[in-house]
């Protein structure tokens, strides 16, 4: 059966000596920085139509807060969720991040983490703040995604789709390129339905409403990506035939649910 070969790319993008630099790293550093460019143009709009969510100085201030709560939030998260049983035993390994292994849920709850107490410090209301950084969340996720196909990982659900391809280390089997579906769903659509969100004053006058957006949107995608994805081995299937990405998703998707609510009750925000 004729299928697509997989682009092998090799994960080190340069290495000088013992130092390498690898796609997956470059992904957050690149994700970091271009959602930091994003969130400061974002603020400069709302800011001249009213609605000003931080100051080009406090997003400056906060990429050091995401960037902590991205990495240690990824990485508990990975370590509670998806292989605890092998961390007690290697307690070691767990702060060895160049071996992989990080979840997005975990980081969601390190951001969030993060944002609590960035505003809280710097008296910033925190849900319009939230509504301003997730915005620019499925840039991160794209660049994510593309990553985790280059390093031939967290590849698809066995398939005879024409685009099925065969991944070095999945054995003989094609299967669905998952991570560009991510790629697709939790990057670039999900970009585009916040971006055309966040244009109109009337949601932008409801805090909250963006940030719960997000959250369905993301929790939706995810739901569904993970009906082509392969569950992680040491995990398989769980409840219900559910993967743990899934029954992850569930609790955003109840959260966005809340904050929507909570955002349409109160009165609008006067500019």
């Amino acid at each position: 059966m004729l299928v697509i070969p997989f682009p092998a790319i090799d994960p080190v993008l340069v290495s000088i000596g013992p130092f390498a630099v690898r796609w997956y790293a470059l992904a957050y550093i690149a994700a970091l920085l271009l959602g930091w460019r994003y969130c400061n143009l974002l603020a400069r709009r709302w800011a001249a139509r009213g609605t000003p969510a931080a100051s080009a100085q406090q997003l400056d201030d906060f990429l050091i807060w995401a960037t902590l709560g991205v990495v240690l939030g990824g990485r508990i998260g990975y370590v509670l969720f998806y292989n605890l049983a092998y961390y007690l035993q290697h307690p070691d390994q767990a702060v060895q991040l160049w071996h992989g292994g990080m979840s997005f849920h975990g980081g969601t709850i390190g951001v969030i983490i993060a944002m609590a107490l960035f505003c809280w410090r710097r008296r910033l209301a925190v849900l319009r703040f939230a509504d301003l950084i997730v915005c620019a969340v499925p840039i991160g996720l794209f660049l994510g995604r593309i990553a985790n196909f280059i390093n031939g990982e967290l590849w698809g659900r066995p398939s005879d789709a024409p685009w099925a391809m065969v991944f070095p280390s999945a054995g003989p089997l094609p299967r669905h390129p998952s991570q560009l579906y991510e790629a697709a769903l939790e990057g670039l659509v999900l970009f585009l339905i916040m971006f055309f969100l966040q244009r109109s004053d009337a949601v932008r006058a409801r805090p909250g409403t963006l940030g719960g957006a997000f959250l369905i949107g993301y929790g939706t995608f995810r739901i569904v990506a993970e009906f082509f994805r392969e569950p992680d081995q040491q995990l398989g299937f769980l409840v219900g035939g559910a993967t743990m990405g899934q029954l992850l998703s569930v609790p955003l998707i109840l959260a966005g649910l809340f904050l929507v609510w909570f955002a349409r009750r109160r009165e609008t925000v006067a500019p």
